[in-house]
Parts: structure tokens; sequence; C-alpha cells
């Protein structure tokens, strides 16, 4: 039997299993205990003090988050002691916080700031240290911009990048009033081995981590009456921006997304789930290609296992921590800059459209495709493909301050022309999806049959553990692909670059056999992306997954090559999949780059 220890808190008997902590336990009995250092995502640090709890007979407060309960402890959550010590914190904190909250893009959800709101932190009794200190605002890097004025050193941002990410591209420097989070050298965020992927972002309880909005040029282009304005929106942000917008985590908004973006004065109104059908396509042949060169013509320049190249934070991470497996990366741009490419070629000759007059929007959960977007491999239209990229919080706030009451909105559909797409397409906003909507289409070009997993569902490659492992043995299969008859196709999915790191580690130890890999660089793929909105916590990963399989399992289509649009535009404008007119538009390269 296992053991039960009783305790109370503020004079409430509960039981508890050892381990617990006491904030565990006053959750249990409906005590909320504030904390700001602390987050479902991180291991326990216990460094703002925040959560600070009396426990009778210790002489010193106990933080509730790093404290675990014991048999028979007494504790007080609102004692005169507790509420006097845990208003002294926020004040401490608020003296060295540069408060101008009402500028602040984190205004309104700023977990200090509810703090301070909370406790009605009204009078300053500490001295105000802010014109004291040499602050310094990082503003160089396209996705993200550090403010040293607003962090309140809790450490999020650094135990995200180095447990979540693997990537430690932040660092804790100095001690006592000195200390501050900083990067290599203190050099910018754009100059280190940083992915872009926003998860600091994510965590950071202040504005001190942002992502580097580009609202007022989006703005700017829609009221210009030169500029033909068009937007993609990825699949990820329909089960997030509802979360902006007054809806509970998980709520599916495709429709009234569509709606607001119409009323916002975009002229076409696309969906990245378009494209992401597309990549499908480019991917599952290049992948065929390849199964071929390697297996039949051993040819030994081809690399196999091939991995994917649809997220931005994993290209960068593998560039500067791989470099030697870059040649592994699928060809394939992402969907977003397919998407770019395809709006200033494709969608310009069939709109008889002036390219130079088009302006490229995408709707992102991402920051890292604020970088993405900025690379110079991503101009193959003969001009940027991809001009502005907002995130899902970015565009919540355009639909805030258009004055656009989203819950009362009626559902509208995408246009047509690059605004069809599949249950395939959607999925990519999970861990798992890429794999799974390329094996719908690869089984069934190979074999002329369905995937052979009940409704299409390939649920190995689904879940949220870190590295999940699949196989498909391909069996009669059509008589091009007779080669792969008996084979037994491996792949992986791996989510968090903590766990991109644990596959290439075991690929070049020799320990990992591989045909296909998947790698995400954010917690749950794009529903977990760093310009999703916060918080972004597991339960809440969780339902966005639901939410997206869900809108999957509703969809006319859900195979890529199905969608006919996809049909049209290789009949149309592309030839073939891997054909001189893909490769050049829809393909690229990457770079190797220094690790310090």
């Amino acid at each position: 039997m296992a053991k039960i220890f009783k305790i109370t808190i503020n004079g409430i008997a509960i039981e508890v299993t050892p381990g617990t902590t006491i904030l565990e336990a006053a959750k249990q009995v409906g005590i909320i205990v504030p904390t700001l250092c602390y987050h479902k995502d991180l291991c326990v640090a216990g460094n703002c003090r925040v959560c600070v709890v009396e426990v009778v007979g210790q002489k010193r407060l106990s933080a509730a988050c790093a404290t675990p309960c014991e048999d028979g402890m007494e504790i007080m959550t609102n004692s005169l002691k507790v509420r006097n010590s845990r208003k002294h914190i926020i004040e401490l904190l608020l003296s060295e916080h540069n408060a101008d909250c009402t500028s602040c893009y984190k205004n309104g959800n700023c977990e200090l700031q509810e703090l301070a709101s909370e406790y009605k932190i009204m009078t300053q009794d500490f001295i105000r240290l802010v014109p004291f200190k040499n602050y310094t605002i990082d503003m160089f890097s396209p996705s993200i911009i550090k403010d040293d004025s607003k962090c309140v050193r809790c450490q999020r941002c650094v135990r995200t990048c180095a447990e979540l990410q693997g990537v430690n591209a932040l660092t804790v420097a100095h001690k006592g009033d000195r200390m501050k989070i900083t990067t290599f050298f203190e050099k910018a965020m754009n100059d280190v081995v940083c992915t872009n992927c926003g998860q600091c972002v994510n965590h950071c309880p202040t504005g001190a981590l942002v992502e580097k909005n580009y609202i007022e040029e989006v703005w700017e282009a829609i009221a210009d009456p030169q500029k033909h304005v068009v937007v993609q929106t990825a699949p990820a942000v329909r089960v997030g921006l509802g979360e902006e917008l007054g809806f509970d985590p998980g709520a599916r908004v495709t429709g009234k997304m569509v709606a607001s973006l119409k009323r916002l004065g975009f002229d076409s109104v696309l969906d990245t789930d378009f494209t992401a059908d597309l990549t499908i396509i480019e991917e599952g042949t290049e992948l065929l290609t390849r199964l071929r060169k390697v297996l039949v013509d051993h040819d030994p320049d081809v690399k196999l296992p091939m991995a994917t190249s649809c997220s931005p934070g994993w290209i960068k991470y593998i560039e500067h921590m791989f470099p030697e497996y870059l040649d592994h990366l699928s060809s394939c741009k992402s969907p977003q800059q397919m998407f770019g490419a395809l709006v200033k070629t494709y969608y310009a000759k069939a709109r008889n459209l002036d390219p130079e007059r088009i302006v490229s929007v995408s709707i992102m959960p991402c920051t890292a495709k604020k970088f993405e977007a900025n690379r110079p491999e991503m101009h193959d239209s003969g001009y940027r493909d991809v001009d502005y990229v907002l995130t899902t919080r970015e565009l919540a706030i355009m639909i805030k301050q258009a004055g656009i009451d989203f819950m009362k909105l009626e559902d509208m559909h995408f246009d047509r022309l690059m605004g069809e797409s599949t249950g395939a397409g959607v999925i990519f906003g999970a861990t798992g999806g890429v794999m799974e909507a390329a094996l719908r289409t690869a089984y069934e070009l190979v074999t002329g049959r369905d995937v052979p997993f009940e409704n299409l569902n390939i649920t190995p490659v689904r879940g949220m553990e870190g590295v999940r492992e699949a196989s498909i043995k391909i069996e009669k299969p059509l008589k091009e692909w007779a080669f792969l008859d008996g084979v037994e196709l491996k792949c992986a999915v791996a989510h968090g670059l903590v766990n991109a790191k644990k596959v290439m580690d075991a690929l070049k130890s020799g320990q990992a056999d591989y045909h296909f890999i998947e790698f995400m660089a954010c917690p749950g793929g794009c529903l977990g992306g760093g310009g999703q909105p916060i918080p972004t916590n597991p339960e809440i990963r969780k339902k966005r997954a639901e939410a997206i399989y869900a809108e999957d399992a509703g969809m006319p289509i859900r195979k890529s090559h199905l969608n006919p649009e996809i049909i049209k535009i290789y009949n149309d404008f592309l030839g073939k999949p891997l054909g001189e007119k893909s490769h050049q538009l829809l393909h690229t390269k990457y770079v190797a780059r220094d690790r310090f």
C-alpha cells in the first residue's frame, strides 16, 4: 500500500503522496499560491521566492514550488508574515524593473504586472534602481527582442533553452546586483547559436523576451491601394488563435479566423495547408527517389535517412550543431516559403498581377519563421518570397485593434486558388503530422492501397513522447516500385531540440537505423510554437493536438495527392514533382554555421 502523508493547509486537512510539493498540495484544495519562476514545462528552481509559505515550527519561510510535503506538516499560505514577505519581494523586483507597462508589448499578459495588481503595489518603499542600471535592448534578430530592463532574473528562459531545447543560447552571468541573463560573450541574439524557436519568449513571464513584431508594417501595406496583400495561415494557428480572443484552449476557429482576416482588409485569404499538401508531394517523391538510388543504384552520394525540413528552428539547429548531416535534409522548402514563392509566380500570373505589387504575409505559430523569411536563400521568385511574418499573438492584436468581436463572427471559407487543403495538410501542426501525412501519400503511391491503419490514423507517430518510432512493411507494391517489396520503412519522430539531439547522436554513433525522420523544434510541434498564445503548457498542447486531429477527421479529403488544387498546379504550372520548375521554386539548400 502506498504511503500517505497527512498535512494541513490553512487548517484544511489533506492527504498527499510523498514527493508532492506544497504548491501542488495547495492546488488540490483550491488554494492559489502565486508563482513567477515556476513553470510546468521546467525543473523546479525556487529562484523568485514569490511562492513563499509558512510551515509551523520552521523559522524561515519556504518556497512552495520547491518544498516537498512531510507527514504532519502545518502550512499557512496567507499569514501576515507570508503576505508581507510576498509584497516586499514583488516590490524589490519592481525596483529593478522598467515598469513602462502601458507601452510594453506584454501589457495585459505579464505575470509580474498581474502580481503587482493582485498585491496592490501602489507605493514604492525601495529605491528605484532602473536609472542606475546599464540596461540594453537587443533588437538585431529578425525574430526576438531581448530587453534587459524588463528582466526579473527568474531564469525561466535559461532553463527553457537548456532543458527543452538543449541549445543553451542564454545563460546567467555575474552575481549579486550585477547578475544578468546574457549570451555567449554577451553577443547579440542574432550572433550566437540561437535557433529563433521562441520558446524563451513563450516562457518569459515579463516583456524581457518578446517577438519582433511587424504589425504596423502590415497595416501600412493593407492601407496602400497600390499593394495587393495576400495572407496565408499555418495549420496550428486555427487551434491556438481562439485562446487570445475568448475561447478555451483547443477551440477550432478556422472559419472565424478567415472571416477576421477578410475584415482586416487582406485582398486574398489563403491557406498554408495548401503548400503543406504540396510539400508532401515533393517530399514524398524525394524520399522514394532516394530509396531507389540507395537500394537499387547504390549511389553513395545519396543520403539516408532523409530528415524533414519544414521546421526553421530545427534547420538552424542542424546548421550549427550537425552541419555534416545537411545532405540528409529534404531539399524541400517549408510550406510557408513554398507558398511565398508561388504567390509571386503562379498566383501573380493567374490573377494577372505585377509581383512587385504583391505583399506576402504569413500568420505562423513560430518566431523562427521570421528568421526563415529573412534568409537570402528565400528569393527564388525573383523577389522576397514572404515579406512579413506575424505570430498567432500578433494576429490577435490586429483583430483587437480593428474592434472585431471575434466570438460573434460568422464562419467564412478561404479564397480559392491556393486556399484548398486536406486533412493531411492540417496535421502538419502537430508533432508527427508531417510523417503521418507523408506516409498516407507515399504508401498509396507505392502500393495503390491505403496505409494499413484504421481510418488513415497512423497512431504510432502520434503522441507527446519526445522520440517516437514507427515502421510500415511494404507488401505487393506496384510494378514500378517492385524493389521495395518486403522493405520495412523505418521512421522516427522527434519534437523539442533536446530530443532532436538524442536522435542525431544516435545516428552519429550508429545506434539508430531509419529511412525517414521528422524533426520539430518546439515541444508538441507547431501547436506549441514560440508564437502561440501564452501560456502554453503540457495540458494546453494536448488540447490543441486533439483539435488538430479532429479538424483532420472532419475534412472531406485527407490525402495530399487527392487535393484538386494540387493536381491543378502541377497540370498548369509546375509540371511534375521534382521537375525543373519545382526545383527552382520549391527546393533549396542550407549552410553550415559555426558553433561559437
